[in-house]
């Protein structure tokens, strides 16, 4: 399992701390991965441990209603709700990341899409009974945070189910990407109508060492 932090010294390659354009470094990474120039980040055939684990997910083929997972990537974690039973929509603000899915999940009923955060639309706004969020908002600067963050909070639909994964804090997390999230970064996931249903601090997959990860679970009234 990919550590969040380990393809720091990759991205930083390719200028991705760019204050004036803090997304942009997604595509530059994605194409690089293609041509071969860097290794394919987040590159995984199974969900997110944490997503894989949660307790809150149904049994295969059981759920109803409608999913989304932002910055799906190569689209592991979708193609594992889609299983579950979810209509699901899949999204990356790269092309080349939402064209990488497309291929490798042939057949696949997920909808894959290019989006960004900071400029949904209009008709996934309140449209999601269930939310997944897996190490997108900390790979982007803290400057964006709050926009990010409110851009997730906003696909949630009544009633709906908000599944927020993100590395921990700790001293010295300043130079990223990423830059992980203080406890009370990821409480910011639970306003504007959602609430924390659990926090929990889990390891970090594969790297015990690490000060762990965030998987933090909110409801839309």
């Amino acid at each position: 399992m990919t550590d969040p932090r380990s393809w720091q010294s990759e991205t930083a390659l390719l200028g991705n701390a760019d204050p004036s354009d803090p997304t942009g470094w997604f595509e530059r990474l994605w194409a690089s991965a293609r041509d071969g120039d860097v290794t394919m980040p987040w590159d995984r055939d199974e969900p997110h441990p944490a997503l894989a684990t949660w307790a809150g997910a149904p049994s295969s083929g059981t759920a109803s209603g409608t999913a989304v997972v932002v910055g799906c990537g190569l689209g592991a974690d979708a193609e594992h709700l889609s299983r579950l039973g979810y209509e699901t929509t899949a999204f990356d603000i790269s092309p080349t990341a939402v064209a990488a899915a497309r291929d490798r999940n042939p057949g696949s009923s997920v909808t894959y899409a290019v989006g960004d955060l900071l400029d949904l639309p209009r008709a996934w706004v309140g449209a999601f009974d269930l939310v997944v969020e897996i190490y997108t908002v900390q790979a982007v600067n803290r400057s964006v945070r709050d926009g990010l963050t409110a851009g997730v909070r906003s696909l949630v639909a009544p009633g709906g189910t908000l599944l927020a994964v993100q590395a921990i804090a700790e001293e010295g997390d300043d130079d990223g990407p990423p830059w992980p999230l203080t406890r009370a970064e990821i409480e910011a996931f639970g306003t504007d109508g959602l609430s924390a249903v659990s926090i929990e601090q889990l390891p970090a997959p594969g790297t015990p060492n690490r000060p762990g990860i965030w998987r933090a679970e909110f409801r839309r009234a």
